[in-house]
């Protein structure tokens, strides 16, 4: 089985989408990554649900990836007098650290961190944006502050502090229980929520280390400052445009996202553009124009993969959602302009021998209109090398890492296969041809590109191609 499509597709496990039958329905809809997101349900329905997809795993043959999203130091507003505030522009509220009624004069806000933080002139944003407070008095328990856009608050509702680095660990004691219990299953991705720093990726190091590939989700305007020294730490990067969203001007959200997608490409990282892809198909059965739109712009942007959330997770049409995107997607890349367009925001070169030698697989490819590229890779770097390129041609990833093929399921273009490691050169030919074929990428006299290695059975030394007819 087979994607007629590089670009890759991750989504939300939910009540609408966690059965054994839905889960099958939506591979076969066009899902490669499957997302349980920790920050709702327990952990024994996500337990459930990594156990069917490994199910499905075996019955269709193919590895499938499996994203655990930890909650991540969430700033929440505590319990409210009747579960809701009516906050009206021009008034005072107060912001209390303990013993609180939920009145508007003592609004729980259980966060010591951001008490030590806030000065005068710093806004809070309280549900996303939809309530804005201008702080005024901040003192050591108690925050004094002007409503600037009034609304509704209820109980829990998130809090984003815009500009504002807060001392905070990127793993809450909830993410560490939800973390040990996820390595334990064996989930392939672990996304980082709210990151910061470099030092958030290098605390979760120091617990995940190569259990699991860490994706670091962007969300804050501090770590755009240090982008390029947490893109190198990590393994991947999502674009989690809600909380980015919230936190800089909506306008600005596009160019950051070409932005981290080109850094991503040049540092041979996969990225993910996530959030209200198509959201409006959460209740309905088709998407917005501008929807497609926003779809098919990551797509030109080179994203490894597109992200469907409540979508897929909480809404009507999940299986629907999916098949859209993957319409989308193969729309796109099936357009005239897209391999123009994508060459023509391909970042500048990596000087080292094997990525030039990756270059040269996907040159070479495209100079003889290879039916694909065969990369024999162990730990996936030589196909994402690769794959950086954007090669017109399907990246057939034969690796002997069952963890390897199941997060190569993220990559763009890459169709993973999981094989015996080869010993000689002759064996390296031979498989190259027998699996080209029976995949169906290739057939008799066509002609591939295998790159490698050597010697064997070392991780990363990308130096050997070779041209090969069927």
């Amino acid at each position: 089985m087979r994607r007629h499509r590089h670009a890759k597709i991750v989504a939300t496990v939910g009540p609408a989408s966690s059965t054994p039958d839905q889960l099958r329905a939506l591979f076969l809809a066009g899902v490669d990554t499957f997302r349980l997101n920790f920050s709702h349900g327990v952990q024994a329905d996500h337990a459930k649900v990594h156990a069917a997809i490994r199910d499905l795993e075996k019955e269709v043959g193919r590895p499938i990836g499996i994203l655990q999203d930890l909650q991540g130091p969430k700033i929440r507003i505590g319990t409210l007098q009747g579960g809701r505030l009516d906050l009206q522009a021009g008034e005072t509220v107060r912001f209390v650290l303990e013993g609180a009624d939920g009145d508007k004069q003592a609004i729980p806000l259980h966060h010591p961190e951001i008490f030590d933080a806030v000065v005068p002139g710093q806004e809070l944003l309280i549900d996303d944006g939809r309530v804005r407070v201008r702080v005024t008095g901040p003192e050591r328990t108690s925050i004094t502050a002007e409503v600037i856009t009034g609304g509704p608050i209820s109980n829990r509702k998130g809090v984003n502090l815009p500009g504002t680095l807060l001392d905070l660990s990127p793993l809450t004691e909830k993410d560490r229980a939800d973390l040990a219990f996820g390595l334990d299953l064996g989930v392939d991705w672990v996304a980082l929520s709210f990151v910061q720093k470099p030092s958030d990726v290098i605390e979760a190091r120091g617990i995940i280390g190569d259990r699991a590939g860490i994706m670091s989700k962007i969300e804050k305007p501090q770590a755009l400052d240090r982008i390029d020294d947490i893109i190198r730490l990590s393994d991947a990067v999502m674009v989690a445009r809600g909380d980015l969203g919230v936190e800089i001007p909506h306008e600005d959200v596009p160019a950051r996202q070409k932005e981290l997608i080109r850094a991503c490409r040049l540092a041979v990282k996969p990225v993910v553009v996530a959030t209200q892809m198509l959201d409006s198909m959460v209740n309905a059965p088709a998407p917005t124009r501008a929807e497609a739109s926003d779809v098919a712009t990551a797509i030109y942007d080179g994203a490894d993969a597109v992200m469907l959330s409540a979508e897929s997770a909480t809404g009507r049409y999940p299986v629907e959602a999916v098949a859209m995107m993957d319409r989308i997607i193969r729309s796109v890349e099936g357009h005239k302009l897209y391999h123009s367009i994508i060459a023509a925001s391909e970042p500048g070169e990596e000087e080292t021998p094997p990525h030039a030698v990756a270059t040269a697989t996907a040159d070479l490819a495209e100079a003889v209109r290879a039916a694909a590229i065969v990369a024999y890779t162990a730990s996936g770097t030589t196909a994402a090398r690769v794959a950086r390129k954007r090669p017109a041609a399907a990246i057939l990833a034969l690796t002997p890492n069952v963890a390897t093929s199941r997060r190569l399921s993220l990559l763009w273009g890459a169709h993973s296969v999981l094989t015996e490691d080869v010993d000689s050169y002759e064996e390296m030919t031979t498989k190259a041809r027998h699996h080209a074929q029976d995949e169906g990428f290739a057939k008799p006299n066509d002609i591939i590109v295998v790159t490698a290695g050597i010697p064997f059975h070392s991780a990363g030394n990308t130096n050997n191609i070779r041209l090969m007819q069927i």
